[in-house]
């Protein structure tokens, strides 16, 4: 039996009973490649891995799996995972597996700079090559904080052994005591939030520097409804974590059981051949699809989950996820469209019980790494707080997590997130406030004499895929000093970047193509009226065709930023946003070749 969320529980069968069922049989594991070889190759190899103190039947008798752990003493969202893996060797090695451990790249979300999603695909790129070159025959992944679970996942789907994805899980709450009021505080949501308040003069140094040293209190991902969160529900929504995984909270005991757990399941999923393109469907993305729209999930999933969807052969466009977020409205009650945390979601009842509400949206049928279909992970849940996970007709929002705006200045696409803006944003008219970096934009936002008012469109340009390069977390602009004094928290905002899933705001993200290509955002100047209605799904500016093409005349491309390195492959392959930003060598479904072992 393995526990849900909060004492709901569902069978799976973690060690397999070898019958005419199993599709695969010892001499079939592919590690054996490597390990039952007859020849000097084989001896080699069976003779170094006695020199770690293995026997000889560790690695001819049992299947090898690999624990994939992008631990980093600089990823505080992965601060656990050392202890997280051994959790995982003890229930690989319960089922009779052989587990191995191989660290990856961590991506701390903070730290790294100047971008984590310069380097999702590279992080993809190791998990491939790591897979393939080394005799696994199935994997746990360890990772949660943000690029890390589409990287990971990407690179697990084209290299296509068996796969589940062990989430990080939630760092815990925190409150805020103020004038005797106690207020949830969430981290990424509220650092903007206090950090606005402390321009605007309501907060001084001292109480800044007190929240600073609590408000992320323990190991684990954001505690909002970010892009970690976001990521590892659509994973589970994919079929591919054990069922509730997402929502259990980092420093919970119930997540180190659920890592043995994993470790067991991954033994039998090998003599069962289950892998990603046999457990992962159309049906399986649009339960995605789903999910994100439900719990009011980050913008940054339209750009991850087209290119995981990608990897697999999936054609996921940008209209599909517009059609979804039509018809799904936001039933988690939680930060930054609502007002509660992700271990107030675990108490719930988690992602399963959320599943169970949006039932008529799912399909059901799809298959997951328990050995079960959907349907029965989501009848075992219950709703524990209807204040937390809304029934249909009480949504929390009903403007949508998402919306995908076309017009003159996006031709292939754009997002917002409608649940997280202002209502009477969602329809605005005004003038363009350009700035074609980020630190001349930061400069402008300091300068009390600035040029704008509270219906002044604020844009940036010059930070998408490759302008950037690696398209950061720009697109949630800071708003002017002189406003903020003013009591303004919110202005239409537009770039091609991204946007923390924490953060909140009217932000027009992921115009595509982005300005650096020559995309119509390089051809916007100040004072230009730029239209936004996004009931009409729309981003216009008020440009005659004959203007625009006089402009992109005119227009040149500035110099390529990256002269070496990653960053130079990175600003050569990666496709545009509404593509997923995955290089265009990667995408597809053909699978990573077999080495040659010699």
């Amino acid at each position: 039996m393995l526990a849900l969320t909060h004492g709901v529980t569902i069978r799976i069968n973690p060690i397999p009973v070898l019958t005419l069922a199993s599709t695969k049989i010892l001499s079939e594991l592919r590690s054996r490649r490597w390990f039952a070889d007859a020849g000097m190759r084989g001896f080699a190899h069976r003779q170094r891995m006695q020199q770690q103190g293995w026997r000889r039947e560790d690695v001819m008798d049992r299947p090898m799996i690999a624990i994939i752990n992008t631990w980093s003493d600089l990823s505080p969202c992965h601060a656990h995972l050392r202890e997280r893996a051994e959790s995982v060797k003890k229930g690989i090695l319960m089922a009779g597996g052989y587990p191995v451990e191989l660290p990856a790249m961590s991506l701390g979300e903070v730290l790294v700079k100047p971008t984590t999603m310069l380097y999702r695909n590279f992080l993809a790129m190791e998990v491939e090559e790591l897979l393939r070159s080394l005799p696994c025959d199935g994997v746990v992944i360890l990772a949660g904080c943000d690029k890390t679970t589409p990287g990971t996942l990407m690179g697990a789907f084209s290299m296509d052994i068996p796969t589940i994805f062990c989430p990080a899980g939630t760092m815990l709450n925190d409150r805020y005591v103020k004038d005797g009021v106690a207020r949830t505080v969430g981290a990424g949501t509220h650092t903007r939030m206090f950090w606005d308040e402390y321009q605007a003069g309501n907060l001084d140094a001292a109480e800044l520097q007190h929240l600073e040293s609590r408000m992320t209190r323990a190991p684990g991902t954001c505690n909002t409804m970010g892009t970690a969160s976001t990521m590892t529900a659509i994973a589970e929504a994919l079929g591919l974590t054990l069922p509730g995984a997402s929502s259990i909270p980092a420093m919970d005991s119930a997540h180190s059981r659920m890592a043995t757990s994993c470790g067991e399941r991954i033994v039998g999923m090998v003599w069962e051949d289950l892998r990603p393109s046999t457990l992962v469907t159309r049906g399986s993305f649009q339960n995605a699809l789903a999910v994100q729209m439900a719990l009011g999930g980050s913008t940054n999933a339209a750009v991850h989950i087209i290119a995981m969807a990608g990897r697999l052969g999936v054609d996921l466009t940008l209209d599909d996820l517009d059609a979804m977020g039509r018809q799904v409205p936001v039933l988690a009650n939680l930060f930054p469209s609502g007002d509660r945390l992700m271990e107030d979601f675990y108490y719930a009842g988690g992602l399963p019980a959320l599943m169970q509400v949006i039932a008529p949206f799912l399909s059901l049928n799809e298959r997951t790494v328990a050995g079960c279909t959907m349907v029965d992970q989501v009848n075992a849940a219950q709703v524990l707080d209807a204040q937390v996970i809304r029934p249909l007709d009480q949504p929390v929002s009903t403007a949508g997590a998402l919306a995908v705006l076309k017009g003159n200045l996006a031709p292939d696409g754009a997002v917002i997130k409608p649940s997280a803006a202002s209502d009477n944003l969602l329809r605005h008219t005004g003038r363009a406030l350009v700035f074609d970096s980020q630190p001349q934009m930061l400069a402008a936002m300091a300068d009390e004499t600035l040029d704008c008012d509270e219906n002044t469109i604020l844009v940036l340009r010059n930070a998408g895929p490759v302008g950037a390069p690696g398209m950061p977390e720009w697109g949630n602009l800071p708003i002017p000093k002189k406003l903020l004094r003013q009591g303004v928290r919110d202005m239409l905002r537009l770039s091609d970047a991204r946007m923390s899933g924490t953060h909140y705001g009217t932000c027009v993200l992921h115009i595509s193509p982005e300005s650096a290509v020559g995309g119509p955002l390089a051809l916007i100047q100040t004072g230009d009226v730029i239209e936004l209605d996004v009931p009409a799904r729309r981003l216009h500016v008020q440009l005659t065709p004959e203007q625009l093409q006089a402009r992109r005349a005119a227009w040149k491309p500035a110099d390529a930023v990256a002269t070496r390195g990653f960053t130079r492959l990175y600003q050569q392959h990666v496709t545009q946003a509404h593509l997923g930003c995955d290089f265009d060598f990667l995408q597809g479904n053909a699978k990573s070749p077999e080495p040659v072992i010699y």
